[in-house]
């Protein structure tokens, strides 16, 4: 009941033109390992420019380790890749 009413004054006041919004830039993508839904990425945050070695996690296949950059790296296919982590040291 309460959730209508809130709905319902928040129609009033946008149809009054009272209510203005305004877009918001899509979040960043983090750092480190993430995926989307279709993709495995390792975002190597840095101002330096330095190359870091990651140790990429495979689903029933062996783990590796790859030099990645800085920003966006593309792993492959997130049903095959679990995880990446720094493992410690520049390459």
């Amino acid at each position: 009941m309460v959730t209508s009413a809130l709905g319902s004054a928040a129609l009033v006041l946008t149809s009054m033109g009272a209510v203005t919004t305004t877009a918001t830039p899509a979040a960043a993508d983090p750092c480190g390992f993430y995926e989307t839904g279709s993709d495995a990425f390792y975002n190597h945050c840095t101002s330096d420019g330095s190359q870091v070695v990651i140790k990429v996690e495979v689903a029933l296949a062996p783990d590796y380790e790859r030099c990645v950059g800085p920003g966006k790296s593309w792993l492959g296919s997130a049903s095959k890749i679990t995880g990446a982590h720094y493992v410690g040291r520049t390459c």
